[in-house]
């Protein structure tokens, strides 16, 4: 299992410096995080040791027995990628580097007072909603500036950018132009809010042409998930 994931991860980190160059960026400015959702921590485990220190996760509880489960490499980090609920706030702030899923205001607030005191700002990306389903995660981007506002004005969290994922209807050149405006708006609040994740296995390419700056990665490093419930 390791030599091919250590084959794919090569794979995808050269197709990613390609991306980059192609789009005149230096791929260093890119981290790869690797999404090992339904894996277990033995995966995550041989990540790291093919050097991988940022991986992501989608649920809670799955997140929270992985990073026990893995506290020993203690310079591993953890992103929070999916869609979160505000009574498991507390346990996502106890183990995240990074919350890239801050939809609204409701949700700032429970991680806002998660924080426990003396602890280290969390943070966080708020998700942009970049398509006409209200059922998708995401806040709409006409109520983005005012999202920004609030949550820049908690001392426990940094702003550092926006999340999105491509509409499966829409080319995601056109999605992630898009998503490249509604950084435009919340670096106007937060002007050193430069983070923009987006680009996933299939769509990493048009999204580092657009700016992205932090790739979510998960099946073509890991392989297919094992079938889960």
């Amino acid at each position: 299992m390791n030599a091919d994931l250590g084959a794919r991860l090569t794979e995808i980190d050269a197709r990613i410096a390609d991306a980059a160059r192609s789009a005149g960026r230096d791929p260093a400015s890119i981290s790869r995080i690797v999404v090992t959702k339904f894996h277990p921590p033995e995966l995550v485990a041989a990540l790291y040791a093919l050097g991988v220190r940022d991986v992501g996760e989608n649920r809670q509880q799955e997140f929270s027995e992985k990073s026990l489960a893995l506290a020993h490499l203690s310079d591993l980090r953890w992103h929070f990628v999916g869609q979160a609920q505000t009574n498991k706030a507390r346990a996502i702030r106890s183990t995240a580097a990074m919350v890239h899923s801050v939809d609204r205001a409701k949700l700032a607030n429970a991680f806002d007072s998660a924080a426990e005191p003396g602890s280290s700002t969390l943070d966080v990306l708020l998700q942009v909603n970049l398509t006409s389903d209200t059922g998708r995660g995401g806040v709409a981007p006409e109520d983005l500036l005012a999202l920004a506002e609030h949550v820049a004005a908690k001392d426990s969290l940094r702003v550092r950018g926006v999340m999105a994922v491509a509409p499966l209807e829409e080319q995601p050149a056109r999605a992630f132009e898009r998503l490249r405006g509604c950084a435009d708006i919340v670096r106007s609040v937060v002007p050193d809010a430069e983070w923009i994740s987006a680009g996933m296995s299939a769509d990493f390419a048009e999204a580092i042409a657009m700016g992205a700056t932090h790739l979510r990665i998960g099946s073509a490093i890991t392989g297919l998930r094992p079938q889960h419930g």
